[in-house]
């Protein structure tokens, strides 16, 4: 038996084993992948290199931000955002909604004389979902022309089946006067939480592989078969592994599906966890790109991605000298016949003035992220309540994005793993004391 252990070597694991190890408490950490590090990897392929799409350090918190420097060193860049959306054939700066300069007049009418509308309605309705979040702060003509259709590619459910829990801190509320000067083009700040960021000159991976290379042993490859809960003991196809305290940070539903006879309530409950898959290219060119952006969002449904970024504007070093490389995030969630697929994108980049032509294309990679974004429909909420107390009933602490089913950053995941082992110590304190008593 160990004291702890912890399932996932993702971000939030490897925090949890890092945090649990400067408390001295003796754990076990198993990764089902024969690598760490989850989403936050970066894959080298053809001398180019690529991350899972765009995996970003927006770091708040001083001590975190001092623990990532030490982990990723000197050699790293702090890049200043630069973040365009593409819609009816013109570039506009992020946030939407702050900077309709440079639109067509009518769609930029209809945006700001919407938000004044908004603004200074009367009565301001408190909002059902995310579509009605929407139009009570931002207007019809911003929710028409952008959040509505962008959010829908990106979610891939319609916003009105989405709750506006998980958005305050991610979607940014403009003040009248943004509005106003980002409609006449005299914005000079940028607006949100993600303004700029910190990232490994060789991609996201470092991150990873340095955490990896101070945590040292993490048992990779190991899937556990099954959990039995009762007797607090994991189930592989080599050995049975005994805990006092689980601390879980793979996907909740997959947890519950593992556990041995967990009560219905708690199986029907798991069973209504909502997310989508997201399918997306890695695609390498033979030059540059003909754009210095990082990202770019896409909210019109003429294309078939919802945004594309460009890993060698990150870092010149992850594509080799001269070339560049980019994920394109596909709205569609059916697996694509990527010889259908591929004529629409390059269409859409070339319109979009990142490449030249088909012939920029070195070459393409189609990509898949299973667990991609945690829907927070009406489900979403009752259904952790039912499924969190029982899980601190048996003594297991669920953790990270996808162990607690939200939404959330990479200094959130290493946050989380610090909560996590802070928790897991006290439930083996608890389990102590209480089996001291019983002793008595």
């Amino acid at each position: 038996e160990v004291p702890v252990v912890i399932l996932g070597a993702g971000l939030t694991g490897m925090s949890v084993a890092l945090s649990l190890r400067e408390a001295n408490v003796d754990f076990r950490l198993f990764e089902r992948l024969p690598w760490p590090g989850g989403h936050a990897v970066t894959i080298e392929d053809g001398g180019y290199r690529f991350d899972r799409t765009g995996h970003l350090l927006h770091v708040r918190t001083p001590s975190i931000r001092e623990q990532v420097l030490g982990w990723i060193g000197d050699d790293h860049l702090v890049v200043q955002r630069n973040s365009r959306i593409w819609s009816h054939g013109v570039y506009t700066r992020y946030p939407f909604q702050a900077n309709t300069f440079g639109l067509p007049p009518q769609v930029a009418y209809e945006c700001v004389f919407g938000f004044l509308q908004a603004h200074f309605a009367e009565t301001k309705p408190e909002p059902k979902n995310f579509e009605d979040f929407c139009d009570v702060h931002f207007g019809q003509g911003i929710s028409r022309h952008f959040m509505i259709p962008y959010n829908s590619r990106l979610w891939g459910v319609p916003p009105s089946e989405i709750t506006s829990a998980w958005c305050q801190r991610f979607v940014p509320l403009p003040a009248l006067e943004d509005v106003i000067a980002g409609a006449v083009g005299l914005n000079d700040r940028e607006l949100g939480y993600n303004t700029n960021f910190l990232y490994p000159r060789l991609g996201i991976g470092e991150l990873t592989r340095s955490i990896s290379r101070e945590l040292g042993l993490i048992e990779l490859s190991r899937a556990p078969r099954s959990i039995d809960f009762v007797r607090r003991r994991v189930h592989f196809d080599d050995e049975v592994v005994g805990y006092q305290v689980l601390v879980n940070t793979i996907p909740l539903p997959v947890l519950v599906g593992l556990l041995d006879g967990p009560p219905e309530p708690v199986r029907e409950a798991a069973a209504k966890l909502r997310c989508t898959h997201l399918y997306y290219l890695d695609v390498a060119l033979t030059g540059r790109c003909r754009q210095d952006l990082h990202w770019v969002y896409v909210p019109e449904p003429k294309y078939p991605f919802y945004r594309v970024g460009c890993y060698s504007n990150f870092s010149s070093a992850m594509a080799p000298a001269g070339k560049a490389n980019l994920y394109v995030e596909l709205a569609s969630r059916s697996e694509p016949d990527l010889d259908q697929l591929l004529p629409g994108v390059i269409d859409g980049l070339s319109e979009m003035g990142l490449i030249g032509g088909p012939s920029e294309v070195a070459f393409v990679r189609l990509r898949k992220i299973e667990f991609a974004y945690v829907i927070f429909d009406a489900h979403h909420e009752p259904a952790m309540q039912v499924i969190r107390p029982f899980l601190e009933e048996i003594g297991m602490v669920s953790a990270g994005r996808y162990g607690e089913w939200t939404y959330s950053s990479m200094e959130d995941a290493l946050l989380a793993g610090k909560q996590a082992a802070t928790r897991a110590q006290q439930m083996l304190l608890h389990s102590s004391s209480r089996d001291s008593r019983t002793k008595t």
